[in-house]
């Protein structure tokens, strides 16, 4: 075969599997996304008609991160024994289940219980996807593929607020339940129903794909096997070296310390922003989707001005000092309107480093190592999701406002500038492109 004929069939290959797989991807990310923080906008009416501390649910939303942590690595496990369309189905499925029957919470404990059910449930999804595409994009082609799905996460958190409030308001009362009742309801059921559709769709590997014709699975598969072949004979031995290097523990600290901001706040917004003035639910779920936008829109201005100059730590640094003193501004400024512009500064460069962040962590190790690094770096950060929510619900009982939490909050993200400035890191630009550093930058 030709070269041309070669690379016509790579290109018609790896388009026809782009977009087979991407867009159901991307409708499962963001409901992965939808069904994790929209306890936030419940919280605006719920808290009051369970009679929920701030305390009491801060700890509700912390304890997810507990189950999600505790089962990430054996999910990942079943994924590659059982395969990618019974497991993910089954993922999809029973997180569907739990986010739905989250209606139905009586207490505290019951929300608990269910929260840290969402998390188990939900344990390995963005790994399991993350290695569902080393099944089907050589490396080359692989980070691009994350990018395709991995925004869903920024549609979700800006069509969250809009979406999950309207439910609220316009059902509310309906058949005997609350609106945020109805609300879970809404946002569940479609996983389901999304969980059952992957069984039907999803293809294990590209040699049982009847969507492909035969030359292209055999291209497809020989280009995988290739690089497998070549990740085997860097040898096992190496995954010990992400244990033993330091810049590994450095990331993880620096990006849970990230995880207490953005998570701390994407759980809290809707309660912080009611707490401004007078608004409506309908009110304060649409002006919680600007911050997440300006994320949208901070993460394409600052990568861009990154891969520009080359620089991956120092701009890391600025985004998260950037967004630690629009915090302390918001916190201390006396004008509701001022301290909303604040947010939104904290909304346009927090997310702006998680790209820059996964970058600086593909440049630290190759091969099996690299991979490693990434799972690790990833399960190990999960404490600023464990911690954020639960202690800004502790702060606001005690102190009877946001502001402290705000600051305790500008705290962790001057550790994590601190740390992105200092660290010593040199990446290796010629081998970001094969990597997937995106791919985990919201779980």
């Amino acid at each position: 075969m030709g070269q041309a004929s070669v690379s016509e069939l790579e290109e018609q290959t790896i388009r026809r599997v782009y977009w087979r797989l991407i867009p159901i991807l991307f409708v499962m990310m963001f409901f992965n996304y939808l069904d994790r923080i929209n306890l936030g906008y419940a919280g605006l009416t719920m808290n009051k008609d369970l009679g929920l501390s701030s305390a009491i649910f801060g700890f509700a939303a912390s304890i997810f991160f507990l189950g999600y942590m505790v089962l990430e690595v054996p999910s990942n496990l079943m994924l590659h024994w059982l395969g990618a369309r019974i497991w993910l189905a089954r993922i999809l499925i029973t997180w569907g289940l739990v986010a739905t029957l989250t209606a139905f919470v009586w207490n505290p404990l019951s929300l608990y219980v269910m929260r840290f059910g969402l998390g188990v449930a939900e344990a390995g999804f963005m790994p399991g996807v993350v290695l569902y595409l080393t099944y089907w994009f050589p490396s080359r082609y692989r980070a691009r593929a994350v990018a395709g799905y991995i925004i869903a996460g920024s549609f979700s958190a800006v069509a969250g607020g809009p979406i999950s409030t309207s439910i609220m308001t316009w059902y509310d009362g309906m058949a005997g339940l609350h609106g945020w009742q109805w609300m879970f309801i809404a946002e569940g059921v479609p996983t389901i129903l999304l969980g059952l559709f992957t069984l039907y769709y999803l293809t294990d590997r590209p040699a049982k794909a009847s969507w492909l014709t035969k030359e292209q699975a055999a291209w497809l598969e020989g280009e995988l096997a290739a690089e497998r072949a070549e990740i085997e004979q860097q040898g096992q031995h190496r995954l010990i070296e992400c244990v033993l290097d330091i810049r590994v523990w450095l990331l993880a600290a620096l990006f849970g310390c990230a995880l207490v901001g953005i998570y701390g706040l994407l759980l809290w917004l809707p309660q912080i922003i009611k707490g401004m003035g007078d608004l409506s639910n309908i009110q304060v779920g649409f002006l919680s989707a600007i911050p997440p936008l300006l994320g949208v829109v901070g993460t394409i201005v600052v990568s861009r001005s990154s891969d520009k100059t080359g620089d991956r730590k120092f701009h890391l640094a600025a985004v998260y000092l950037l967004a630690a003193v629009a915090m302390l501004g918001s916190a201390y400024v006396t004008s509701p309107v001022l301290a909303f512009v604040f947010l939104c500064i904290v909304g346009f460069s927090l997310n702006a480093g998680n790209p820059l962040f996964w970058s600086i962590n593909a440049s630290l190790l190759t091969g099996a190592a690299g991979a490693a690094s990434i799972a690790m770096v990833n399960t190990l950060a999960q404490f600023g999701g464990l911690i954020g929510p639960w202690c800004i619900g502790l702060i606001k009982d005690s102190t009877g406002s946001f502001s402290w939490a705000l600051v305790g909050i500008a705290g962790f993200l001057f550790v994590a500038s601190a740390i992105a400035a200092t660290m010593r890191v040199k990446p290796r630009e010629t081998e970001l492109s094969g990597a997937i550093p995106s791919s985990v930058a919201h779980s």
